[in-house]
């Protein structure tokens, strides 16, 4: 019984979460940290993030029952029905919610409730079935869980905490992108207009290079605005640099398409990682408007 509750809230997407939201935290307190505070924050935005995640999985029932990769999805077998899971997903958002509303600031419920509502109401609702703008859409969502971390410390929307918002949603687009290209055929045969599939492969390669080159350039505006400090500008450099090469390898005649897709996707992930650690270690003591004021 306890798997299915879990397995219903996508863990795998809890966890990566958890690494960002720790990310923006530990950036916004710069060494100043109250241990209570991100307890609650941690807990709260994954709960929220578990809440929409069950609730994903009710809507999807019918896209996930024509894909390889989901089909074996409790809301797609029969282990759970969508009752038991909607329910699940609304009371692990009211007390998701009821924590951040409790015990951390304003901000940071705004941002918590703006991509709960983008990702359940807009993404999985409407945008994923029927746009190729779709993953644009969810991007947004995507990158919401380091701002919370970073607001829950400050209490309002800064320099600091929209170049957060700009760099994930920029990371998104590659990362799902590379996704849908080694999992086109579950795409295709679920009817979802992602990029790869509606308008072919070719221009999802030409999106990736982009967006992996836009997104190394706002990785800099950190360390260049001094939110963080030269050790993350090297990590920064090197990874996202690596990632766009790796990227432009898709370019390479007879390359393994898929394959090349699955490494950009991994990569995506050890680069988000490694820069998420990084600010989180590497951060100036003294706020940039602080100096400024100084």
């Amino acid at each position: 019984m306890f798997r299915r509750y879990l397995a219903v809230t996508k863990p795998g997407i809890i966890m990566g979460n958890l690494i960002s939201v720790a990310g923006g935290f530990l950036l916004a307190a710069r060494g100043d940290i109250d241990p209570w505070l991100m307890l609650v924050t941690l807990v709260g935005l994954s709960l929220v993030v578990a809440s929409g995640c069950a609730i994903n999985n009710v809507i999807d029932r019918d896209i996930d029952v024509a894909m390889a990769r989901t089909r074996s999805r409790v809301t797609v077998t029969g282990e759970m029905s969508a009752k038991a899971a909607l329910s699940h997903g609304v009371l692990l958002g009211l007390i998701g919610f009821g924590l951040l509303i409790a015990f951390t600031t304003q901000a940071a419920v705004f941002f918590a409730a703006f991509g709960y509502v983008i990702y359940v109401g807009v993404y999985s609702l409407y945008m994923k079935r029927n746009s190729v703008y779709g993953t644009f859409i969810g991007s947004l969502s995507g990158a919401v869980p380091p701002v919370v971390g970073y607001c829950a410390v400050t209490g309002v929307f800064d320099m600091g905490a929209s170049i957060l918002l700009v760099m994930f949603s920029l990371w998104q687009m590659p990362h799902s992108y590379a996704i849908a290209i080694f999992r086109f055929k579950d795409y295709q045969a679920a009817n979802i207009p992602v990029l790869p599939v509606a308008q072919g492969v070719n221009k999802a390669k030409r999106h990736i290079v982009l967006y992996i080159a836009v997104y190394a350039l706002v990785v800099m505006l950190l360390p260049i605005s001094g939110y963080t400090g030269a050790a993350f500008m090297a990590v920064a450099c090197i990874t996202s640099f690596w990632w766009l090469l790796m990227a432009l390898r898709g370019y390479r005649y007879n390359i393994d398409t898929t394959r090349w897709a699955r490494q950009v996707f991994a990569f995506s992930i050890i680069n988000i990682t490694a820069l998420s650690i990084a600010m989180a270690v590497d951060y100036q003591t003294i706020a940039p408007q602080l100096v400024a004021l100084n």
